[in-house]
């Protein structure tokens, strides 16, 4: 049951889990339905929990175990492979805080960061000049690279998936958005938070992750449960845990998919909770696939009655260094 206005009824879960096999097996009314539901979902938090998508589990356990590897090394080790934010290889403590994407100045994120981006360089040298630079591949974390070759291409597929389903809830044609992403420069963030025996005591207001929205377009996130873990705000409950399950991925919308459903969809505001005083050396680790265009595309607000002009056309791109600039210390 949904209300009037579109959004869950009584009961009803703000952060529903979708299973993709309907959706990517089953006939026009078993399609139309989960359209429908993603539809309310992304209303109301911009959350989902997306089960069917056929990834391996033995990968993503593998993934952790490689990246790990390299975390636990000390500074000095890990200092070669320093990048800054939007740049590739290792973002170590201060690096970052995300809370000052949405103006709210907070000590820096409790976490340390591999990020990747894509292998493919663009055709124009000014883009490349901006958006390109080979990944990098510590060999302290043994087998990284083909790891990451192959979860990321797991993750090239299932975000066209979700796309196609995306255009389709929005009432477009199924390529409305996936024509604008044939070659992206996403984004591949390994996240560690690690305990306050490596990080110290939070500061007040310090998290693992402050309050934030992610910036682009879809968001595949592959998380662990924790007392320090994925919270998840909307203006009828607050700040919730975010809904967990082992064999899901948590999916959310950025800025940039909120400016193009015209805010009929919202950019999903989330934070992750610092090393919680009754477990302070809980570890965990998230996988995190930013879905992006390619540069150069123009986001224009879709029109009333599905959405409304609510911004100025942006180029993406330009909104997406503005952005990563914005949280970046130092």
């Amino acid at each position: 049951m949904t209300t009037s206005s579109g959004e869950p009824g009584r009961g009803e879960p703000r952060i529903p889990t979708i299973d993709l096999e309907p959706w990517l097996s089953g006939g026009p009314a078993a399609r139309a339905a989960v359209a429908r539901t993603v539809d309310r979902a992304l209303r109301t938090a911009g959350f989902l929990l997306v089960t069917g998508h056929g990834v391996d589990p033995s990968l993503r356990t593998r993934l952790r175990a490689s990246a790990r590897a390299f975390f636990v090394l000390p500074a000095s080790v890990k200092e070669p492979y320093a990048a800054k934010v939007g740049g590739r290889g290792w973002l170590g403590p201060g690096a970052e805080a995300n809370g000052y994407a949405e103006g709210t100045k907070t000590p820096p994120d409790l976490k340390e960061s591999l990020t990747f981006a894509t292998e493919r360089p663009f055709d124009d040298p000014s883009v490349n000049a901006e958006w390109y630079e080979p990944n990098v591949w510590p060999p302290e974390a043994s087998g990284l690279r083909a790891l990451c070759s192959a979860y990321l291409a797991r993750m090239e597929k299932l975000t066209d998936q979700l796309l196609t389903l995306l255009g389709e809830a929005l009432g477009e044609r199924p390529d409305f958005f996936t024509r604008h992403m044939s070659h992206p420069t996403y984004g591949f963030n390994i996240n560690w938070y690690p305990g306050t025996e490596v990080v110290g005591e939070p500061q007040p207001g310090q998290f693992r992750i402050g309050p934030h929205t992610d910036f682009g377009t879809v968001t595949v996130l592959d998380r662990q449960a924790g007392k320090g873990g994925l919270q998840v705000f909307t203006d009828e409950d607050g700040w919730q845990d975010a809904p967990y399950d082992p064999d899901a991925f948590t999916v959310n919308i950025g800025d940039l998919m909120a400016r193009w459903t015209g805010d009929r969809w919202r950019s999903g505001r989330h934070r992750v909770l610092p090393p919680p005083a009754d477990a302070p050396a809980e570890e965990l680790m998230s996988l995190v696939y930013f879905g992006e265009c390619t540069p150069g595309t123009l986001v224009e607000s879709v029109p009333a009655p599905v959405g409304r002009v609510a911004y100025e056309p942006v180029d993406s791109h330009t909104y997406l260094r503005a952005k990563l600039d914005s949280i970046t210390l130092g």
